[in-house]
C-alpha cells in the first residue's frame, strides 16, 4: 500500500508521519468553535496554538474594552502549566502550548493531540467570549 498524504505529511501504512519535504516544519491548520488553530510539527513534538479572541475595538458599539483587558490580565493565572498567552499587535489573543509525540510520531497521535488541545481550550474560549464578545477571533470561511 502506498503512503497517504495528510496535508504536509506523508503517512506510512503503519501510521508513522514524515514531513513531505525534508527540513520543513509542517503544520496542520484547523478550526475549533470558529477559531483558527494550528498544530506545528517539530520532530517529536507539536506546537499547538489558537487565536482565541480579539480585544474589541473602541469603534465597536457597546464594547467593554476595560472588561476585556481585565479578563485578559486574569487569564494567565488560570492556564494549565506550559500554556502561554499572547496579545498580538492587532489585539488578537493567542493561546499556545506544546505536546510531546511518541517516537516515531503517528497520525493517530497527532490527531489525538489536536483534539486534547481543542477540548482543553474550551473553558478559556468561554471566558474570553463573555469578556470580548462572541464574534471576536473567529475564522473567516470561504466563500466570503
Amino acid at each position: 500500500m502506498p503512503p497517504l498524504t495528510l496535508g504536509p505529511f506523508t503517512v506510512a501504512p503503519d501510521g508513522v508521519l514524515q514531513p513531505r519535504e525534508a527540513g520543513l516544519r509542517p503544520a496542520l491548520r484547523f478550526a475549533w468553535r470558529g477559531r483558527r488553530c494550528e498544530a506545528e510539527f517539530t520532530g517529536n513534538s507539536l506546537r499547538l496554538a489558537a487565536i482565541a479572541a480579539r480585544i474589541p475595538s473602541t469603534a465597536e458599539p457597546g464594547s467593554d474594552r476595560t472588561g476585556a483587558f481585565t479578563a485578559l490580565a486574569a487569564l494567565p493565572r488560570s492556564l494549565p502549566p506550559g500554556w502561554r498567552l499572547s496579545l498580538l499587535p492587532d489585539h488578537r489573543i493567542r493561546l499556545e502550548t506544546a505536546a510531546t509525540l511518541n517516537t516515531p510520531p503517528t497520525a493517530t497521535a497527532l490527531i489525538a493531540s489536536m483534539v486534547r488541545f481543542a477540548l482543553a481550550l474550551d473553558p478559556y474560549l468561554d471566558r474570553l467570549e463573555s469578556a470580548c464578545g462572541t464574534s471576536s477571533g473567529t475564522v473567516k470561511t470561504w466563500p466570503g
